[in-house]
């Protein structure tokens, strides 16, 4: 027994890791999960319906490092070998029929579920997940192959102090004496790597699109006065998205849920994003930093990667180029053309760096940068778009949807609708767009100038005529146009150029670091703006170039917290410990304060911050030390890294 795992790998395990679609498709899998958050554990019951499509002697389930027991194929005993990796099922299997797999199950997932402040008293205790492509195996045993479309249905049982979120609708609640059991229903098949739960405390807001698809925005209950220009916009983009692309949303209903320490800023798990709670902003963060382009560009996911997903990496443009190109559809509809015009222009800079870089690949390498299948194939649609015309533009996104709904594809696929569609041949767009290494920065630029917008800032060049730029920072011209000047040319900036919205107060305050006086009072004024960016940039260059100001300088900003990482009072905190003539005598209560945003209290951004304040003032103590090393072991490995080098560092 204890060889069965080799012997069917050597016999099958080619075939089964490859192909496995070819002589399975699961159908459904019925769940039922179990959560011990102190021992990180989950447990559970699956039930699986398959049918064979071709005679086979094993098949085989994806779990990473799992036990299990009870394990049956039709109500019948089956014998299994469990390698780590796999669960593989011998048995004389049939072609087309159908069969009932089921078994009970153990992990302790080392990844794709994470366990969040357990072990913390005053934490934010959470649970979620994240499968990005392949990962939901190791919490799930599941088909991680994403062409094997799977209807899940999942019921959780749960502390009843706390909210369970998962994919589909939620069809039952049932009150338990200590514990609720949630019962969610998905009604059509889905990739296993968007299977996903979230559990937390929390409030939630409901509104419903135009075609009653209810909305649901989770919040955590102290963040009230955040809901609004956090979900700002919310229904408005779902409204016309729908209408945009032409095919009703494909799910149920459509949930949005922020949690602690996420890996990334958003993921479209089908019915039921997660995302970042950095994103929860109040209304003054809202100019610098909020979660429209990540709303956005998650819920076009739900159509473009979802609906319709990748065969393979090779073609993930399909998903991440589309979700781009549809967030920044949804933001011409909210914030207008120009601004469509201007992030099309910040993407052809990036992507000109990357070629400078000789870092660009074809949107068709798998191994191509994120910055490629996002932007580059955001480009590429937009282009497209123009080539073959927005009527026939619009046929071919909805017949492309439709002819491949809950279906896997290639970018050919896509093509021969888009062709079909418009009556064009694509040959030349294919090669130029799709398969050049370089982003055709040329191209790019012509289109790009059908803009009078962006013509006009292109135009500008503060080198060649310095007067006209002076005259143009009193005009009318655009505030892009004001803040490339400003950038160009600093000291061109006088009294009356503050006379400007916030964006160009803020190239003020980053771009003039050394203030004259005659500037003084007037930059004085950026510490009251409504922007924690201005404020904070403000303050520091204020500080460092009036020393004789600096107590004035920090009684005005002190109560001024910023960003949910604190930026601007971590600052305030740093400045006011190398300003020994304001409140000397408080010091010890302020470092506390700065070293206290290290420990595991708080969000990975936020402690990050408060390292890099307390390693530059030099004042990184033992405690700070202890949470830099527990810092070490944090599931985001950006963080993790950066702990580990200034640990390095400060032992050296």
């Amino acid at each position: 027994m204890k060889y069965f795992g080799l012997i069917v790998f050597l016999l099958f395990g080619f075939r089964g890791y490859t192909q496995q679609t070819d002589y399975v498709d699961f159908k459904t899998a019925k769940i039922t999960i179990g959560l011990i958050p102190d021992s990180s554990t989950v447990t559970g019951m699956v039930n699986y319906q398959f049918k064979i499509l071709k005679p086979v002697d094993s098949i085989f389930i994806d779990a990473i490092n799992m036990e299990f027991k009870n394990v049956s194929l039709n109500n019948e005993t089956i014998s299994f070998s469990n390698d780590g990796k796999k669960v593989w099922l011998k048995h004389d299997f049939k072609n087309d029929s159908s069969y009932q797999l089921s078994f009970n199950y153990k992990a302790n997932p080392k990844k794709a579920m994470y366990f969040i402040d357990w072990e913390n008293e005053n934490g934010n205790k959470q649970i979620w997940t994240q499968g990005q492509g392949k990962y939901t195996s190791n919490w799930l045993p599941s088909i991680d192959d994403m062409t094997d479309k799977i209807e899940f249905d999942l019921t959780i049982t749960f502390d009843k102090h706390y909210e369970v979120i998962a994919n589909g609708k939620l069809t039952n609640r049932e009150n338990n004496e200590s514990t609720i059991t949630w019962q969610y229903n998905m009604k059509q098949p889905m990739s296993s790597y968007l299977v996903a739960l979230a559990i937390g405390r929390y409030n939630k807001k409901t509104e419903y699109s135009k075609s009653s698809i209810p909305l649901e925005m989770f919040f955590y209950p102290e963040d009230s006065l955040k809901v609004e220009p956090t979900y700002r916009y919310t229904k408005r983009i779902f409204d016309f998205l729908e209408e945009e692309i032409g095919v009703q949303y494909p799910w149920q209903n459509y949930k949005q849920v922020p949690v602690k320490d996420f890996l990334y800023a958003g993921m479209e798990n089908t019915s039921t994003t997660i995302f970042s709670d950095g994103f929860l902003i109040d209304s003054i963060a809202f100019i610098d930093k909020n979660y429209v382009n990540v709303n956005a560009h998650e819920l076009a996911h739900q159509w473009f990667g979802d609906l319709v997903t990748e065969k393979s990496g090779t073609h993930h443009w399909l998903q991440e180029g589309f979700a781009t190109y549809y967030a920044l559809l949804a933001e011409r509809e909210i914030f207008g053309q120009d601004y469509y015009y201007w992030k099309l222009y910040e993407y052809v800079q990036e992507l000109l760096q990357q070629d400078e870089a000789e870092q660009g690949a074809s949107v068709l390498n798998p191994k191509a940068s994120s910055l490629t299948f996002y932007k580059h194939g955001a480009w590429a649609l937009h282009v497209l778009r123009e080539y073959v015309g927005e009527v026939n533009f619009k046929k071919a996104i909805k017949a492309y949807l439709e002819a491949y709904q809950f279906k896997n594809v290639e970018t050919e696929d896509f093509i021969m609708v888009v062709e079909k569609a418009s009556g064009k041949d694509l040959k030349g767009f294919t090669e130029l767009w799709l398969k050049n290494e370089q982003f055709p920065y040329t191209e790019a630029l012509n289109s790009l100038k059908q803009s009078k917008f962006i013509q006009e800032y292109l135009l500008v060049d503060c080198e060649d005529d310095v007067l006209r730029c002076k005259d143009y920072l009193t005009s009318e011209m655009s505030d892009e146009v004001k803040i490339k000047i400003i950038e160009q040319v600093p000291e061109l900036v006088t009294i009356e150029i503050f006379n400007n919205n916030l964006k160009v107060r803020q190239a003020i305050a980053k771009f003039i670091t050394k203030i004259p006086m005659e500037l003084k009072e007037a930059y004085e004024s950026l510490l009251h703006d409504k922007s924690y960016i201005t404020i904070e940039m403000a303050l520091y260059n204020l500080w460092n170039n009036f020393p004789e100001n600096k107590v004035e300088y920090l009684k005005r900003s002190r109560d001024v917290m910023g960003f949910n990482d604190k930026n601007v009072r971590m600052l305030w905190l740093a400045l006011t410990l190398n300003t020994p003539e304001f409140e000397f005598e408080n010091n010890q209560k302020y470092f506390e304060e700065l070293r206290n945003y290290t420990n595991i209290n708080y969000d990975f951004e936020t402690r990050q911050k408060a390292f890099q304040y307390l390693n530059m003032i030099q004042a990184c103590d033992a405690i700070c030390k202890d949470n830099l090393n527990q810092a070490t072991k944090h599931h985001n490995w950006q963080f993790s890294k950066y702990a580990k080098e200034m640990l390095n560092q400060i032992n050296n």
